[in-house]
C-alpha cells in the first residue's frame, strides 16, 4: 500500500475548496488551521509562536506563508504554487506586516475574503493583529469549518491509512496485554510495549513510513484500578495489582491519520461486579454498532445507547457521548451525540466507545474504529472484545 496521500488527491482537495469559494462568490481565502493546511497541502509542521497560513488568491493560486526556519522544508514538501518566508517572530518587523505586503501584492485589497479565523493564534506566546487590521476588504466572510466538513468523508486512500494505523495499534495492544502483570508499573509496561511495537512498525514499513504524529503506542494513561473510573485520567505511575480493572488505548499514526483501539482488561481475575458492568458496556457497544446506518443522523446512535442505559438502570454511571469521528485528529466532528444531527454517509470513520464508570471499582469502555458503508458499518479495529480474552 502507499503510505501517503498522493499529489493528485491533494490537488483535488484544493479544487474542491476553490469550487466552494466560487459558489459562495468569495474571491480568495486565508486559512490558519494547522490540520486543514496539512490536509490541503501535505505540508506537516509543528506550530509555534511563529505564524503560518495558507492563502488562495483571486487567481486561484496557492501561497504558503511561513517563518524562515520552515522555508526550505515548505519548498520541498508543500504542494503549493508559492512559498513566502519572513525572518522571525516577533522580529524587528512583525510577521503580519510581511503578510500584509503579500496580500496587497496578490490582489486581496477590496475583495470578498474567506477566513477560517480572524487571525493567527497560539498558546506559545504569539501576539499580533487580526486580518481586518491589515487591509480593507469588500467583506470578510467566515469559512470556519469548511475544510473540516470536507474531511468528514474519507477517501479510499485515507481509509487505507487508518486501517494501517489499526494494524499497528493491534500489535501494540497485544504487547501491552502480554506485559500487564501484577507488580509492574503502568509506565514500565507501556514503555516496553510501545517501543517494541514501534520498532516492528518501522522495520516492516521501511523508509516510506512517516508518522506525522505518534508512532505505535499502547497506554493506560492512569486508568488503572479505581483510577480507571475517571474517563480521561492521566498517567499516575500506578503499580498493577491482582483484580485491577484496566482501561487501555493503542494506535500508531500513519501519514497523520489516527485510529483508536481501547479495551477494558482485568489483572488475573474478575469479580462478579466487574463482569456485570463489562457485559453491560459490551452490549451497549453492540447497540451502537447496529444503529450506525447511512442516511440516519449521528444522534440516532447516541439515542439508542442512552435508551439501553436507561432500560438497564445505569444511566447515572455514564459521563460522555458514544463516539466521534476520527482522521487527521484524534477527535473530529461529527459526534455520536444527542446534539449532533449530521447525516451518516459512506466513508465516514468513527470511534464507538460507550462507557460506564463506577467509583471505587473502575471504568468499563471499549473503543473501536469503524467506517460507515453503503449498508451499515465495517470494523477497522479487530482486537478481541470478549471478557475471557481480556484477562491478563
Amino acid at each position: 500500500m502507499k503510505l501517503s496521500i498522493s499529489t493528485e488527491e491533494i490537488a483535488q482537495r484544493q479544487q474542491r475548496l476553490i469550487t466552494k469559494l466560487q459558489e459562495e462568490k468569495l474571491d480568495c481565502a486565508i486559512l490558519f488551521s494547522v490540520t486543514d493546511i496539512f490536509y490541503l497541502t501535505n505540508f506537516h509542521f509543528r506550530p509555534s509562536e511563529r505564524p503560518i497560513c495558507l492563502l488562495i488568491d483571486p487567481k486561484q493560486e496557492t501561497h504558503l506563508f511561513v517563518p524562515m526556519l520552515e522555508k526550505e522544508h515548505a519548498q520541498e514538501y508543500a504542494q503549493v504554487n508559492h512559498v513566502h518566508a519572513y525572518p522571525e517572530y516577533p522580529g524587528l518587523r512583525h510577521p503580519m506586516e510581511y503578510l500584509k505586503d503579500i496580500l496587497h501584492e496578490n490582489g486581496y485589497e477590496g475583495r470578498k475574503i474567506g477566513l477560517d479565523a480572524s487571525g493567527y493564534s497560539s498558546a506559545k506566546g504569539y501576539r499580533g493583529p487580526s486580518i481586518d487590521q491589515l487591509l480593507t476588504a469588500k467583506s470578510f466572510d467566515s469559512i470556519f469549518g469548511w475544510v473540516e466538513e470536507m474531511r468528514f468523508i474519507k477517501s479510499a486512500a485515507e481509509i487505507e491509512l487508518i486501517q494501517e494505523s489499526c494494524r499497528w495499534g493491534n500489535l501494540a495492544h497485544r504487547l501491552l496485554q502480554k506485559y500487564s502483570k501484577a507488580g509492574l508499573s503502568e509506565i514500565e509496561i507501556t514503555s516496553r510495549a510501545s517501543n517494541e511495537a514501534t520498532m516492528a512498525m518501522i522495520e516492516t514499513l521501511g523508509s516510506d513510513y512517516k508518522p506525522h504524529g505518534k508512532t505505535a503506542y499502547a497506554i493506560f494513561r492512569g486508568q488503572v484500578g479505581p483510577m480507571s473510573a475517571f474517563p480521561h485520567a492521566v498517567t499516575q505511575n500506578i503499580v498493577l495489582k491482582k483484580g485491577d480493572t484496566l482501561v487501555t488505548g493503542a494506535a500508531g499514526d500513519v501519514w497523520g491519520y489516527h485510529s483508536e483501539l481501547e479495551r477494558t482488561m482485568f489483572v488475573e481475575e474478575v469479580s462478579k461486579e466487574q463482569e456485570k458492568y463489562f457485559n453491560l458496556m459490551y452490549e451497549a457497544q453492540e447497540v451502537a454498532f447496529r444503529a450506525i446506518k447511512p442516511g440516519e443522523p449521528t444522534s440516532a446512535v447516541e439515542q439508542a445507547v442512552q435508551q439501553f442505559w436507561v432500560d438497564n438502570g445505569v444511566q447515572q454511571l455514564t459521563s460522555h457521548h458514544t463516539g466521534h469521528a476520527i482522521g487527521l485528529l484524534g477527535h473530529e466532528a461529527p459526534f455520536f451525540d444527542l446534539g449532533d444531527d449530521t447525516v451518516m454517509q459512506p466513508g465516514m470513520v468513527f470511534t464507538v466507545e460507550p462507557g460506564l464508570y463506577v467509583r471505587g471499582l473502575g471504568g468499563f469502555r471499549h473503543s473501536d474504529t469503524v467506517a460507515v458503508t453503503e449498508t451499515g458499518m465495517t470494523m477497522l479495529t479487530y482486537y478481541p472484545r470478549d471478557l475471557e480474552s481480556l484477562i491478563c
